[in-house]
């Protein structure tokens, strides 16, 4: 295995616990507007996809259940954090 092939793994998997965290750009989007309402939820990583706009770039777009109802949100990478029990 290479770096690059290291660099190409997701930071999270489906099952992981993570936190959201808050986006606090101005202007916010409305996906980004309810990626907020969650701030600082404890989630489960239900699925992860991954796209490449350029060449040797890839981004991962994580779905993730929050709160009680099982609310199923899309995060970035930057926007959670794994969480430490």
């Amino acid at each position: 295995m290479t770096v690059q092939d290291n660099a190409m793994r997701p930071r999270y998997v489906v099952g992981q616990k993570v936190v959201i965290k808050p986006i606090s750009e101005k202007g916010l989007t409305q996906r980004e507007y309810d990626v907020n309402r969650y701030a600082g939820k404890l989630g489960e990583v239900s699925n992860y996809y991954w796209i490449s706009p350029r060449t040797e770039q890839i981004f991962f777009i994580y779905n993730v259940l929050v709160d009680e109802k099982r609310k199923e949100i899309v995060v970035y990478e930057d926007e959670m954090e794994p969480f430490l029990s």
